[in-house]
């Protein structure tokens, strides 16, 4: 079991009882909200602070939620601009029983090692759980819900893989060794193919890291340090992924929604389908931002008290959905946050590179797909299989599938308005650039029906494709080409720091920031960020909480050890 003392004293300690009594008492004497169009409310008085928040992901979202709990800051001067219709960045979760769901990917929790995701969640009342915090709500579902995965990897003759042995040789366990110990500032540039033979990557411990952590051959070999130093205590349990937490509903219902509400209570400004798409700023070595510069051709000037945190980068950003008989088209658009980024790059130096991150979509792309169904006979041919209910096997990955092939069955339902007789899973798969084993295209070519049978071949139930084709609703395709972008090898410069050096009034909050010893493609790096940009540029006299540093805990290192050499 995990361990969740950790956890548990923050819930404690954060008293949400008491905070969700008191944020009612606050919101009764607020009086209702009124939203004025946004060209109104740029017109605010020279005394008051105002802070622009560009995006409208997690991120953005958390750094709201500590500057009005923390830096003391009033809802209606913060203002969040976003440029799709929604809010929630890459957590999302959509669609209906009749044209079916999607989920463009789930963001995989972890109790011990999202020490500020929990914290700040801790003070987020549930909308579902009265006089709870979501925090509590999350852990307490998983505790109802363990994670043990029983078919983590499964050959092309649908034989379950024994993953208790990683499959590492004697120069693989040296060159981790190695790596493990090597400084940081001595990786620039460099692959994980650089450092490890073509043997490691055909090792279960590869095959299960990579669909994980969706990691590539070519990803950076820094990244990869960090994510095992930051997480050597999964590495012990990655074959059953026990330490995977995961939410009641989708990420976007079970985070967003109450961390919406809870901005909503406090009267938080939200400016939907605008895109800031440059910044001006004071001449000089200072970072002074003056001017935001949207999309529909105004400006609006920044006041000399008033603060701006942009997203200097989306990994979800140009993403593309198709149908049943239909492919996610691809899209020749530039993404946008890439593009802001780029603006703000070539005229203060300091902010980063995303050139590394955004230039070579080939690299950075991967599919996913989600299945709706009538019914859940297909959901109970994969528990048959697996022996995994629904919510208790994490990852299935098809490792010898020429498109490498995972699947994720949820605990149902996985959405608010999900039928009773509508069941959902989700997949993906990392090489879509690959033909198919059962459908001569590359992934990338497929409609929601030919991925769909791929996938059933792959399990060998193509005899009985007629049979499970007229329960499905609808298969939805996503190509999503920078999903991969933040594992992209890079110089130590290329990402900025949250604050910049010489900064007075911004900051940057996103997965493509310098944050040491924390790992990307997490909720828990977007939050951090958020909370030390708030922090500091508003001196709040109270810590971020570190990363822990199981990577010294003998215990830890101890499993660890006895892991890879099983």
């Amino acid at each position: 079991m995990k361990r969740r003392s950790t956890a548990l004293a923050i819930i404690g300690a954060l008293g949400t009882m008491y905070l969700a009594k008191k944020m009612r008492a606050e919101q009764a004497e607020r009086g209702a909200v009124t939203e004025q169009p946004f060209q109104e409310r740029k017109n605010h008085s020279s005394k008051d602070k105002h802070i622009y928040l560009i995006g409208g992901g997690i991120g953005m979202l958390a750094a709201a939620a500590y500057l009005i709990r923390d830096a003391h800051i009033e809802g209606k001067n913060i203002h969040v601009i976003e440029g799709r219709h929604i809010l929630g960045g890459s957590n999302d979760g959509t669609g209906s029983n009749e044209q079916g769901f999607v989920v463009r990917g789930g963001r995989m929790l972890n109790e011990e090692t999202f020490e500020n995701l929990w914290e700040l969640f801790g003070s987020i009342p549930s909308l579902r759980w009265p006089n709870h915090s979501v925090t509590e709500e999350i852990l307490n579902f998983d505790n109802l819900h363990p994670t043990h995965s029983q078919a983590r990897l499964v050959t092309k003759n649908q034989e379950i893989v024994d993953t208790y042995t990683m499959g590492f040789s004697s120069e693989d366990r040296l060159a981790m060794s190695k790596l493990l110990t090597m400084p940081e500032e001595k990786l620039d540039g460099l692959r994980i193919n650089d450092w490890f033979g073509p043997a490691f990557f055909e090792t279960n411990f590869w095959y299960m890291w990579q669909t994980t952590f969706a990691f590539q051959k070519w990803s950076s070999l820094f990244e990869l340090r960090r994510y095992m130093n930051r997480m050597i205590l999964e590495f012990s349990r990655i074959n059953t992924l026990e330490g995977v937490t995961r939410t009641p509903l989708n990420q976007y219902e079970s985070l967003i929604l109450p961390l919406k509400n809870y901005l909503d209570e406090h009267g938080v400004d939200f400016t939907l389908n605008m895109d800031v798409v440059d910044l001006s700023f004071k001449p000089g070595s200072k970072i002074t931002v003056t001017d935001l510069i949207l999309s529909d051709g105004t400006n609006v000037a920044i006041g000399k008290q008033d603060i701006v945190m942009m997203t200097n980068g989306t990994m979800t950003d140009c993403s593309t959905e198709g149908s049943w008989g239909r492919p996610a088209p691809k899209t020749t658009e530039e993404p946008r946050s890439a593009r802001l980024w780029r603006n703000i790059a070539a005229k203060k130096s300091g902010l980063g590179n995303p050139e590394p991150f955004f230039g070579n979509e080939s690299e950075t792309n991967w599919q996913s797909f989600t299945i709706t169904c009538r019914g859940n006979s297909l959901l109970k041919r994969m528990e048959a299989f697996s022996g995994n209910i629904p919510g208790s096997g994490a990852l299935m990955t098809l490792k010898d599938s020429s498109w490498l092939m995972s699947t994720v069955v949820a605990a149902q339902p996985h959405f608010g308005k999900q039928a009773a007789n509508t069941t959902v899973f989700w997949g993906y798969g990392i090489f879509t650039d690959k033909i198919g084993d059962y459908v001569n295209k590359t992934m990338r070519e497929c409609t929601g029906e030919e991925i769909l049978y791929e996938w059933v071949s792959q399990m060998g139930w193509q005899e009985d494709w007629d049979e499970i084709e007229k329960d499905i609703i609808n298969v939805i395709p996503v190509y999503m080409p920078y999903i991969d972008a933040q594992f992209q090898p890079r110089k130590m410069s290329d990402r900025p720091k949250v604050v910049p050096a010489n900064s007075t009034n911004f900051a940057m909050i996103s997965q493509f920031v310098e944050i040491p010893k924390d790992m990307v493609f997490t909720e828990e790096y977007s939050i951090r960020a958020a909370r030390i940009a708030v922090y500091k540029l508003f001196d709040v006299n109270k810590r971020v909480i570190p990363v822990t540093p199981y990577n010294r805990d003998p215990k830890v290192l101890a499993k660890a050890m006895h892991t890879m050499f099983r």
